[in-house]
């Protein structure tokens, strides 16, 4: 069953943020993962306005998913991320 990544970031750095995202699509691909979304253009229909970046990433299933954030190399790519942004990462089961 697929399950989808979907991260909110507020970026505080651009230059080294860039650094992290030419990372993370190779680290997303090894595991199974096809980036759907990846800080386009958002309208918020509903709530409160929310300007951080949206990320939604497709996995073959939550272990895929959890398997990629928890890997080495996606741990390297995040030290990159975390001085550079504040992030909300969660995974949510999909449906068949």
């Amino acid at each position: 069953m697929p399950a989808y990544l979907i991260a909110q970031v507020a970026i505080r750095d651009p230059d080294t943020y860039r650094a992290y995202t030419a990372r993370s699509p190779a680290i997303i691909a090894k595991h199974g993962g096809r980036i759907l979304a990846r800080g386009g253009a958002t309208e918020v229909l509903e709530g409160s306005a929310d300007n951080r970046r949206v990320v939604v990433v497709e996995f073959p299933s939550m272990e895929a998913a959890r398997a990629f954030y928890n890997s080495a190399e996606y741990q390297q790519a995040k030290e990159i991320r975390t001085p550079a942004s504040e992030a909300q990462f969660l995974i949510v089961q999909g449906v068949e």
